[in-house]
């Protein structure tokens, strides 16, 4: 042990998450929730090529308009 050991620094935002998480013990478990209902979808492959058969290519400068001065 150092004799001139500080003690460990926690910053108010990690004080903050640790009261926050011994409140609501179920947090994290709500946060996993909310996560699964948005990102952690399945793919439906077919419906994803349909997407890239009907993609339209974009023209190299955008803001051109065709036959128009």
């Amino acid at each position: 042990m150092h004799l001139f050991r500080r003690p460990d620094y926690q910053s108010d935002t990690t004080q903050f998450i640790q009261q926050l998480k011994t409140e609501k013990p179920d947090l994290e478990a709500r946060q996993r929730q909310g996560r699964d209902l948005l990102w952690d979808q399945s793919v439906d492959r077919q419906a994803w090529e349909g997407y890239q058969s009907a993609r339209v290519q974009q023209q190299p400068y955008v803001y051109q308009t065709s036959g128009t001065k």
